[in-house]
């Protein structure tokens, strides 16, 4: 006799329980700004994604405004009914801002990584991918059925070791993909090296760059721009719902890649276009983001002090260089506890567990913003710094 449903569910959710791993859904006002409110409390927010502090910007909301008479929602995919000229338009400007020749706008860059993955690799490819990439780039390598390789994080060393190996098993095609500023550890992959790997192979390279675009390089181009290699990536893949605080997502590349893409690409081919009030919010957030130099100034500054605060406490933070900044504490039990006590403190950093973190590395996530001022830094150092003498935890 088979088992029910609702037993199997509820013994699951108990055991994720009893692990401290279970997840819920916790309304919150005003998420995209310094200060939210949730459960109640007013709370200095070093959780967002919004870096630049654009999500609440007011040109964002004109351009709202004035794109309402061309439509709230989408009507149909872009391939059935066709795209107004304000979307065409955001694509050049990606493309230019990228400094590719074409570019391609999906609904976010989970559906992007997915899409461009199962669309470009075949059974007979091989590619290879960081092991702490984005659950995106693992679902869109799974989908595509290629020969897959895990190499450890930013050990580039191992990465030519399954490249041989890859070789030496025929593969067809090698593709390498990264993130390029890792989404839980803040830390960056050490691009210009891996570039030479891409060469020394003949790999084609899938750069993510989610959390890098807006914050990095000349204009806020991206990591690859920073680090100067940009002409070595095939294919750029960045968020909207970021730096950019809007919604939506990109790939950029020579046109015979974003043309394949606009023809096997399933996501894009059998999803609704992006209605016309978001096409107008991201352009007009991508001027912003490219005038933004002092938001990016403000930016590291601030995150750097405060990796520098928790380094001097001796916390552990990884690798991280950038505006993301793990508290690494090991056991999720202990990573809750801590950040229930930062909000006690007035501080939300949420705790991140696995999966999305591999076992023993549970820890609080700071990602700061370029609004946050050095206050509001200084006060989150050291409600930090109370909560780690109160737990004894180094």
């Amino acid at each position: 006799m088979s088992e029910s449903w609702e037993s199997t569910l509820r013994e699951e959710t108990g055991a994720w329980a009893e692990r401290h791993l279970l997840r819920t859904l916790i309304p919150a006002q005003q998420a995209g700004q310094t200060v939210l409110i949730r459960e109640g409390r007013r709370l200095l927010n070093f959780s967002s994604n919004n870096y630049l502090g654009l999500a609440t910007h007011p040109e964002l909301g004109m351009a709202v405004a004035e794109s309402v008479s061309q439509g709230i929602g989408g009507v149909a995919s872009r391939l059935i009914i066709g795209h107004n000229e304000e979307t065409e338009a955001l694509e050049r400007e990606i493309a230019r801002f990228k400094g590719t020749e074409a570019a391609l706008l999906f609904p976010n860059g989970y559906m992007a990584n997915l899409g461009l993955l199962s669309a470009l690799l075949k059974p007979s490819d091989a590619v290879f991918s960081d092991q702490y990439n984005h659950a995106s780039i693992v679902d869109g390598i799974r989908l595509s059925g290629a020969q897959s390789y895990r190499y450890r994080h930013l050990n580039l060393d191992h990465l030519e070791v399954l490249l041989k190996r890859a070789d030496a098993k025929g593969a067809k095609r090698k593709l390498i993909v990264t993130d390029s500023v890792f989404s839980m550890d803040g830390d960056v992959v050490p691009l210009s090296d891996l570039v030479q790997l891409k060469r020394k192979y003949n790999a084609a390279l899938v750069l993510d760059e989610a959390h890098a675009a807006g914050v990095w390089g000349p204009g806020g181009a991206g990591m690859a721009h920073h680090l100067g290699v940009a002409e070595d990536v095939d294919l750029h893949m960045g968020t909207f719902s970021k730096a950019f605080g809007v919604y939506g997502a990109y790939v950029a590349g020579k046109k015979e890649w974003i043309q394949y893409l606009l023809n096997r690409c399933r996501p894009l081919i059998y999803t609704t276009a992006l209605p016309p009030v978001l096409v107008a919010a991201i352009r007009a957030s991508l001027r912003l983001v490219e005038a933004g130099d002092n938001l990016r100034r403000d930016l590291h500054e601030r995150s750097a002090w405060f990796r520098q605060k928790l380094q001097e406490a001796g916390l552990s933070i990884g690798g991280s260089t950038t505006q993301i900044v793990p508290w690494i504490v090991g056991e999720s039990e202990l990573a809750i506890k801590l950040s229930q006590a930062l909000a006690e403190e007035g501080v939300l950093a949420v705790a991140i567990r696995p999966p999305t973190v591999p076992e023993g590395q549970s820890r609080l996530r700071f990602s700061l913003m370029a609004t946050h001022t050095k206050a509001d830094v200084e006060r989150a150092v050291a409600a930090v710094l109370r909560v780690a003498e109160q737990g004894a935890v180094r």
